[in-house]
């Protein structure tokens, strides 16, 4: 059945598609307001090395994911982009698992966008398209 590869794969690029724009819009506004998102997410901002290390993750990190994403939905025959795509969105939820052996799970919106970042993550790997066998 050729029709259930093209639908994943469409639904795979929508959904890098709109990894690209959740990412970019959260770095834009990080970039516009760092110490309403930093509130937000209870980072507490102080001196220029906190706001350098916010804006190297909050910023830095999340536009790269939106480029990475956007350029693997537009290089649909390269798997590879979309699966490094999924690792940097899931790298966050993983994170915060880890913390919570420490200190407990996030609570209120992080939570929320916890369990989005992780459906989002499993997901993207849930629609890779199975690589072909190359002919002899």
């Amino acid at each position: 059945m050729l029709l259930v590869p093209v639908l994943k794969q469409k639904l795979r690029t929508q959904l890098l598609n709109l990894i690209a724009l959740a990412s970019s819009l959260a770095a834009l506004a990080a970039l516009l307001d760092p110490d309403r998102v930093a509130i937000a997410m209870g980072v507490f901002l102080v001196g220029v090395n906190g706001y350098s290390q916010f804006f190297a993750m909050y910023v830095g990190v999340r536009a790269a994911t939106a480029a990475l994403a956007l350029l693997a939905a537009r290089q649909a025959d390269q798997p590879v982009l979309g699966d490094i795509t999924a690792l940097f969105v899931l790298a966050q939820p993983a994170g915060r698992f880890v913390a919570a052996f420490a200190i407990g799970l996030p609570q209120g919106l992080l939570l929320v966008v916890c369990g989005i970042e992780l459906a989002a993550g499993l997901l993207l790997l849930a629609l890779r398209p199975r690589l072909r066998a190359a002919a002899p």
